[in-house]
């Protein structure tokens, strides 16, 4: 579980969309007991309005690349 430092609009959403995308990996991005959405997509990521504070859980990367994206979120 990772709490995020920066509400995912569009800049840091996209920032974060795209390290998801350089890890060649499927992400997904919840909040916790959620379903969820697929972290390669911006739209997606922004739909779930992810504000500053909240915490999400990432899944379905390897351990190294979910570490890497917890840092790009934290």
């Amino acid at each position: 579980m990772v709490v995020v430092k920066e509400s995912l609009h569009a800049r840091p959403a996209a920032v974060f969309v795209q390290a998801v995308l350089d890890s060649g990996q499927a992400v997904g991005i919840a909040r916790p007991g959620g379903a969820a959405a697929d972290a390669r997509s911006i739209l997606s990521v922004l739909a779930l309005d992810i504000r500053s504070g909240e915490r999400v859980v990432l899944s379905g990367g390897s351990r190294d690349v979910l570490d890497r994206l917890a840092g790009v979120l934290a």
